[in-house]
């Protein structure tokens, strides 16, 4: 049932590329290519589905079905046109078109992806009468188009809402890691989920529970359900025996994660989060301001997310992480410590030299993730 053999493309955030292909690779993907903000590999329905249910670092896993040039808007439309668009969708259906686009000719997206819409609505009228309604919300078809220069290639999105909508992050502080980055990171760690993981800065504790779902092999696509279960082609009993297998494959947990913050706001949405992603035992929330913290035991991983420069002066946040590096350097020795900032100012204020400097995004705002490795006693830099 599964020889045939498929192209997919999955998207990610800058920076987690390598993440995503150490992903693809565990899941039984031999030839992973990395590309910008993606990796592209030849596979099957039954790695279609699991790409969805298991890749921590994903955001959206699309299935290319044409790729053809196009000069002007008119050969976009009728290459779109060209294809047979009963294979996927019929005219009692909804769909919905994203477009981006990074070319010279086709400069506006709204405008391609409408094109799109009006070349697939216009085969469907004149062969049947009829045509499929658009539903941007909720539809039952999600087609994603993308022009480069004038290389078209049109592709089924097989995600349906965005992957790092894991679905327990109801309630969102100020600056918050989506969850992606937040999984991208524990896995840049390389943290083996036994040793002590502490979030001192929680906020609404994605860190964490991204920590206690990566812990116990909990897939995170667990909760939330996928447009392919709208596919003509869906197979069910296949979905059902992937995710049969994920339940199986989920250890016990007996290590100790830390989520700490001084806001008692943040740490009510952390624990109503942890409680929707079924982790809430696993993960320690404390009242505590990390400048007063200790840590629990002789090593571990240390990963925060400081407030951001634009809600604090700039004297106050040097002073700030300065004070982070102190804290750290004598409190904290035998751990690793990681800091993600978009103030990359702020952090040299850190005063420990970095070990790994990594350059991420936390949505648009350019980021550095920096490793700290503190030692007991000091380590004299090379002279």
């Amino acid at each position: 049932m599964q020889h045939f053999t498929i192209t997919i493309t999955i998207k990610t955030q800058f920076g987690l590329e390598p993440i995503l292909a150490a992903e693809l690779e565990a899941l039984g993907v031999p030839d992973v290519e990395i590309l910008n903000r993606a990796a592209q590999f030849t596979g099957n329905r039954e790695l279609l589905y699991k790409s969805n249910l298991h890749l921590r670092t994903a955001l959206r896993v699309l299935k290319p079905i044409a790729t053809f040039q196009a000069n002007n808007e008119r050969q976009l439309y009728e290459r779109v046109r060209d294809i047979r668009w009963s294979d996927f969708l019929t005219p009692n259906q909804t769909f919905a078109i994203d477009g981006t686009s990074h070319s010279e000719v086709f400069k506006h997206s709204k405008f391609i992806a409408l094109k799109t819409k009006d070349a697939i609505a216009d085969q469907f009228r004149e062969r049947t009468g009829r045509r499929p309604s658009v539903d941007t919300l909720n539809p039952d078809l999600r087609i994603n188009l993308h022009v480069f220069d004038r290389t078209c290639t049109l592709s089924l999105d097989s995600s349906g809402l965005h992957l790092d909508r894991r679905g327990y992050r109801l309630s969102r502080t100020e600056a918050p890691i989506n969850e992606v980055l937040a999984a991208g990171i524990i896995l840049l760690t390389g943290w083996d989920g036994r040793e002590d993981f502490i979030d001192p800065m929680c906020g609404s504790g994605t860190l964490a529970i991204e920590a206690a779902l990566f812990a116990r092999h909990i897939p995170p696509g667990r909760g939330r359900s996928f447009i392919f279960e709208k596919w003509q082609d869906f197979d069910a009993a296949l979905w059902k025996k992937i995710r049969m297998e994920a339940e199986e494959q989920i250890r016990p947990f007996e290590g100790n994660i830390l989520a700490r913050d001084l806001d008692d706001n943040a740490l009510k949405m952390a624990i109503q989060n942890a409680e929707r992603a079924g982790v809430r035992k696993f993960i320690n929330f404390q009242k505590q301001d990390f400048l007063q913290s200790e840590a629990p035991g002789k090593s571990g991983v240390v990963v925060m997310n400081p407030p951001y420069g634009e809600r604090l002066a700039v004297e106050e946040i040097n002073a700030f992480y300065s004070e982070i590096g102190t804290r750290l350097k004598h409190h904290y020795a035998g751990y690793d410590a990681w800091i993600i900032s978009s103030d990359i100012q702020a952090l040299k204020f850190v005063g420990l030299r970095p070990s790994r400097k990594i350059q991420l995004y936390n949505g648009s705002l350019e980021c550095r993730l920096c490793k700290f490795e503190l030692y007991q006693g000091s380590k004299k830099a090379p002279g």
